[in-house]
């Protein structure tokens, strides 16, 4: 693997995709779609690591499972997780709880990240563990990353698991979950913020003409630098 660690990240089926919701009524890929946006933005805060995300964040569009894998392939991801939430039957009832699927236990990188994910999953939510397990899914079977797992973050057809995936501290609290496995597993370091200058706006006649002189600092030294009034 290069230093470059590639991810790429698939909210589970689409908007429109039938029988994928909740009893009352909202998409499981709503729910999917706003962990993978929390995930980006959480990786986003670490060097050395790049995302692609497979299906269409506008929920506007289907992507096929084989497009997204075939993109993944192509791409050269070298981890891989998809994003969904479960369901039993098509009302509600008691089923309960977090698993974690790997295509094969032998695949050693998928089963280290998905047992790391999987407890902190539990750790972080204090759901049901249902374990790590193997699964025959598309999204895990035919993309070739070394690590490659497929979440199940809670059930749709449970009342209470339903209302926490509706919620947005479920969503963060699970993205947040993913990203610190990924951290551990791989070392992830923070991106350095740069050193931040200020520009007393006090010596300039106006606060424009200070506005074009911190303009110009920042063009040719390449530095951040704001305005301060006094």
């Amino acid at each position: 693997m290069s230093d470059l660690l590639k991810i790429s990240l698939s909210a589970g089926h689409d908007f429109h995709t039938p029988g994928k919701r909740t009893p009352d009524g909202m998409p499981e890929w709503v729910f999917n779609s706003v962990v993978v946006k929390y995930m980006m933005t959480l990786l986003a805060e670490y060097q050395d690591v790049a995302v692609l995300r497979l299906d269409d964040p506008t929920g506007q569009k289907d992507i096929s499972l084989a497009e997204r894998s075939d993109r993944s392939v192509s791409w050269g991801a070298h981890v891989h997780i998809d994003i969904h939430a479960n369901a039993y039957g098509s009302g509600w009832n008691e089923a309960n709880g977090i698993e974690t699927f790997v295509y094969k236990h032998t695949e050693l990188e998928s089963s280290k990240l998905a047992n790391v994910v999987q407890e902190n999953l539990i750790k972080y939510t204090g759901l049901k563990s249902r374990g790590v397990k193997e699964g025959n899914f598309h999204m895990i079977r035919e993309t070739k990353a070394k690590a490659k797992i497929l979440v199940e973050a809670g059930f749709m057809t449970n009342k209470k698991e339903a209302a926490l995936l509706k919620s947005d501290e479920y969503r963060n609290t699970v993205a947040k979950a993913i990203v610190d496995a990924l951290v551990a597993i791989y070392g992830l370091k923070k991106k350095q913020v740069g050193k931040q200058y200020r520009l007393k706006s006090g010596p300039f006649p106006t606060k424009e003409q200070a506005e074009k002189v911190a303009a110009d600092i920042r063009k040719n030294h390449k530095i951040t630098i704001h305005i301060v009034e006094e």
